[in-house]
């Protein structure tokens, strides 16, 4: 298991830098973030969105299959006139390591020249994916291109790559739930668990 310690040890005060056990278990896993504090986290980030696009209109790009959740609750919670784009990547197999390259499965439907984007992502580790998309989508040149993740591992980091929203900073935890998934499994959990170790290899 996971040492409580090293979960409490992180940085207090800032919401997306802390960790909080709830004492609750969604199908006998540990909880990481409950449903409701995911739902606070994801409302001030609309907010804070809406704030900075001044009233200009957004094109939503989520990244399949995982960021559809986050899509899905962060849209409501951005008071502007949006409109939904998805992407489909591919850099993981079966388990939890990356297999280091990026493929793209789906793309784009509609252009994106001259549009806020902002690419939504369940979770930024290594930042291969959204450095792919990154890249990709500035091709295209749109007007602004921002990121905005759930969750951040920033000691997973391989690419220089940073969001410019983030929900929650956690440790190299291997997380399920809320769209996030291990072989396809657990990503209908409404909270954000934490996958046992003898089942995450």
């Amino acid at each position: 298991m996971i040492p409580i310690r090293d979960l409490h040890s992180l940085k207090q005060g800032n919401p997306r830098d802390t960790v909080t056990m709830a004492s609750m278990a969604t199908e006998g896993l540990e909880v990481l973030y409950s449903r409701q504090q995911i739902a606070d986290r994801v409302a001030e980030m609309g907010a804070q969105i809406a704030r900075d696009l001044h009233g200009e209109k957004l094109v939503m790009v989520g990244v399949l299959k995982g960021a559809a959740y986050f899509l899905t609750d962060l849209s409501r919670a951005i008071q502007v006139d949006a409109t939904f784009d998805f992407v489909a990547v591919s850099s993981y197999g079966k388990g939890q390591r990356s297999s280091g390259a990026v493929k793209l499965i789906k793309d784009l439907d509609q252009p994106i020249e001259g549009k806020n984007v902002l690419v939504v992502e369940d979770i930024l580790d290594t930042g291969l994916t959204l450095a792919y998309l990154r890249k990709l989508f500035l091709q295209q040149h749109p007007k602004t291109l921002r990121i905005a993740t759930l969750l951040d591992k920033p000691s997973r980091r391989i690419e220089k790559i940073e969001a410019d929203y983030v929900g929650f900073s956690i440790p190299n935890l291997f997380v399920i739930g809320y769209g996030m998934d291990f072989a396809e499994r657990y990503r209908n959990l409404p909270d954000i668990c934490l996958m046992p170790p003898d089942n995450s290899e």
